[in-house]
Formats: C-alpha cells, structure tokens, sequence
C-alpha cells in the first residue's frame, strides 16, 4: 500500500503549500463575483432605474406621467379670439380716399351703416372728408366707387356718404355704448398709416373709460374748439383708422374711432364717438334736418392765455376773451364788446372757447340764455336771444 497516495487524498491532511494555494483561488473567484455583481447592479440603476423604481413603487410612473399631461393642459391657450365677431362686420368696412385736383388728398375708413331700397349710407368721421373734391371707398372684395357726401358737421366730427347700388353690401350690426361696461372686450377694424398695406388690420383691447370729456382743435388753431364726450380704449388707434368701427365682442358697432392722445410717455389711449351720438347726427343728415348752431357772433380765445389778456389790459384768467363783435349778432344785442370776458353760460361755468361751445350748443336757435361776464374787474349779467347762421 502506497502510504504517500493515501496522505495525498486524506481531507484533514495539512499541507500549507497547498491550502495557500487553494485560499488564494478562492480569493480570487469572490472579486470577480463581486465586480461582476457591482456592474450589474450600477447597469440596472443606470439605465434601467426607472423600471427598478417602478417595481419598488409603479405609482410614481403614474403620478409622474399624470404631473406632465397637467402641466400640458395648463398652457394649452382656450382663448379661440373674436374671429366670428370680426367676420360679422368685416365686409361693412370700407377704406375712405379722398382726392384734391385728381389727386389722393388722404385716407380714412368707414363703415356701411343703413340700407334704404339700395340707397347705402355710411358712417367715416367729418375730418376724413373734409376739404375734399371727390370721395371713393374701397370694399373688401378690392372694388372701388365715387360716392357722394350726403353731409357733415365738424363739430360732431360726423360725416354720411351715399352710394347707390344694386349689389348687395354687407351692413354692419349697431349694438349700445350705453350698456357697455368698463374693462368689456372691444376691437376696432381701420386702414392705419398706408392703406395699400395695412387696410381692414384688426385691433382688440378693452374698453377702458366712459363719458371722457376731450377737448378738441377742429381748426388748427391754438386755442381748443370743441369738447366732445367719447369713449376711451386701448385697442391700438393710428392714423387712418379715423371712422372705422369700435366694436363689442359680439361684432356691433358701439363708436366711431376718430382720435388718439399723442404725447410723450402716453400709450393705447383712444377715443371713440358713442354710436349713440354718431346715429343721431347721422339720421338728421340723412333726414335732410338743419345741422346750423346757435353762434354768439363775436370772435373769441382764451382769457388764459397772457399774450391775449394783454392786448386787452387785462390778467389772465379763466373764461373767454371777447376779440370782436358783429354788428347786429345777439352779443352785439345784449350789450357785449371787446374786451369783455365771459365766465359763464346759464349756470354752467366757463373755463375756455372749447368748454364756451360745449355748453352753448345745448341750446338751439330762439333760446334765452343768460352769459355772465368780467368788465373792467366787476361781473354783469346779460340776456342773449339766440339765433343760427
């Protein structure tokens, strides 16, 4: 029996040679295990996180998934504009040239406002038309005709044109200014700045004031004519959009565009002639009804203004400067001349030629009315008995 084989195959045999042999192989098999188990686990949380985060809890893939539908539904714009508003009344706009010697003089717009047996009359603001030897109006379709001026006043700022025609023109919708509230919906439909670019350009704002008194120069001159109460929006105005449509948002005309306040630091102010004002003086033209005002038959400015007061002698002060009185009008009547500042009409106050107008023309001809005024310092009461001219 060979003793050696046997202490070769005995278990318990202890050969240190051996053993640090076999523990250093086994050592070695453990950090390959170990490598191969760490790059496993590092593959899996890499690119296969989300689906170990999923086992461990599915519903925060569903809660995830949820959050980013939420985020998308909360940009999503609903807003769907006021396009069927602006289709309603869009072909009732016109573009408004007048022409000087044959030639184009200025633009505007317009708007179709009453059919009557194919008998058309618009709407556009007295300023657009004014000093103009011929009007033509440019519908939607391109088409271009010569209408005629059925009339005007430049202190309403109104003006009717007339077109006869066979063909059916689209009318426009008038809705109310009165029931209009402050901060509703408006958009406004003109031809601003060049008309061959930028005609029927579509503007929306709100409407941001009522019954705005505005005073007003209708004659180039220095001194403020008029007052007019109008309505106030942001909705972008710009030259030629005079006369076109001031719109709710149902597409029913509510004013008349006609003026913006231009100054530095002043943005989205316009105004707008309640359609209410616009569609009484409109009818009366179309009526053939006397337009004329009462008149005082004196020239006149602002007593406030020093280079005026002067020339009389006189402080400035608020109220209006006599210049001149015609012979045989109804301030040469009641005893008024030059010099003679008025401060009030009835029992209305009067700070300027604008303010004098405004109050003045709330009277019609054969009215009695008392003017009180300055004289050398001291104040008189007269009675004037108005007429027109």
């Amino acid at each position: 029996m060979n003793y050696n084989n046997q202490f070769d195959f005995n278990p318990f045999y202890n050969n240190s040679s051996v053993a640090n042999e076999s523990q250093k192989n086994k050592g070695s098999v453990q950090l390959v295990v170990i490598f191969v188990v760490t790059i496993v686990i590092s593959m899996m949380f890499g690119a296969g996180g989300l689906f170990i985060v999923y086992k461990i809890n599915p519903d925060f893939v569903k809660t995830t998934s949820s959050n980013v539908t939420k985020m998308e539904k909360e940009v999503t714009v609903t807003d769907s504009g006021i396009a069927d508003a602006v289709e309603k009344i869009y072909d009732s706009v016109v573009v408004v040239k007048t022409y000087v010697k044959n030639q184009i003089y200025s633009t505007g717009t317009g708007f179709v406002y009453k059919n009557n047996n194919n008998q058309y009359y618009l709407l556009t603001n007295y300023h657009v038309i004014q000093d103009s030897e011929k009007v033509n109006v440019v519908f939607t379709d391109g088409s271009e005709v010569t209408v005629s001026v059925a009339g005007g006043d430049k202190y309403s700022d109104i003006a009717v044109l007339a077109y006869n025609s066979s063909k059916s023109i689209k009318v426009s919708e008038i809705g109310s200014s009165v029931d209009m509230r402050v901060g509703d919906t408006v958009f406004a439909i003109g031809a601003p700045l060049d008309s061959a670019v930028y005609s029927w350009s579509v503007t929306r704002g709100v409407l941001s004031g009522k019954d705005r008194e505005v005073e007003v120069s209708v004659t180039n001159s220095y001194t403020t004519d008029w007052i007019m109460q109008v309505l106030q929006t942001d909705a972008a105005i710009n030259s030629g959009n005079s006369g076109g449509p001031l719109c709710n948002s149902n597409g029913e005309v509510i004013g008349i565009t006609n003026m913006k306040l231009i100054t530095s630091g002043v943005e989205g102010m316009g105004f707008a002639i309640p359609i209410e004002d616009a569609t009484t003086y409109a009818d009366r033209i179309i009526n053939g009804e006397d337009m004329s005002r009462p008149y005082l038959g004196v020239s006149m400015v602002d007593a406030s203004v020093e280079a005026y007061a002067r020339q009389f002698g006189i402080s400035p002060t608020e109220g209006v400067l006599i210049g001149s009185v015609e012979s045989g009008s109804p301030s040469s009547k009641a005893g008024l001349r030059a010099g003679d500042v008025i401060i009030k009409m009835g029992d209305s106050k009067v700070t300027s030629v604008a303010s004098l107008r405004y109050e003045l023309y709330k009277y019609k001809s054969g009215d009695v009315v008392n003017v009180t005024y300055l004289r050398n310092g001291r104040s008189y009461v007269t009675s004037l008995t108005l007429v027109s001219k």
